[in-house]
């Protein structure tokens, strides 16, 4: 499958954000153009997210593309109004399947911002399992269906 590009259905969400985190898409994740400023996440040694902002350089580090200007500091996504955060799956009542590693389970924590996953359609599922360490999103964006607001973080 060609992944998508989903400028468009987030087009309504940039515009009213001031400061935007988002990541970098790998294999068949739904893309999103990264614009230079939003800051993007730089997996630390103990499996947490630092941040940095997005200058146009990137380095591969842990098959994963980073971004190479000065960490930020793990609070600094508290300075955002919008995440955009990765999923393999996204439940109807905000629960989301990440890769396993616990990277924004972690972080998330720290924003009260409008979190969003970008998916394929057939990625939005009814039911999830989730955990009680499982953190909520609060919209999911597909090709389709454009941004659809979940119910709020539990």
């Amino acid at each position: 499958m060609a992944p998508a590009l989903l400028d468009d259905v987030l087009a309504e969400l940039l515009v009213g954000a001031r400061r935007v985190a988002a990541y970098l898409p790998v294999g068949t994740e739904p893309r999103l153009t990264v614009r230079p400023g939003w800051l993007l996440p730089v997996v630390t040694d103990d499996w947490d997210l630092d941040w940095s902002e997005y200058d146009g350089r990137l380095a591969t580090r842990r098959g994963l593309q980073e971004p190479t200007g000065p960490l930020l500091g793990r609070e600094a996504l508290a300075s955002c109004d919008l995440v955009i955060v990765p999923a393999l799956l996204v439940a109807r009542d905000g629960a989301r399947l990440g890769k396993g590693g616990g990277c924004y389970d972690r972080a998330l924590p720290r924003t009260d911002a409008l979190t969003v996953a970008l998916v394929h359609d057939h990625e939005l599922v009814d039911q999830l399992p989730s955990e009680p360490h499982d953190i909520r999103i609060g919209a999911v964006a597909t090709p389709s269906s454009g941004v659809t607001r979940l119910p709020e973080k539990m």
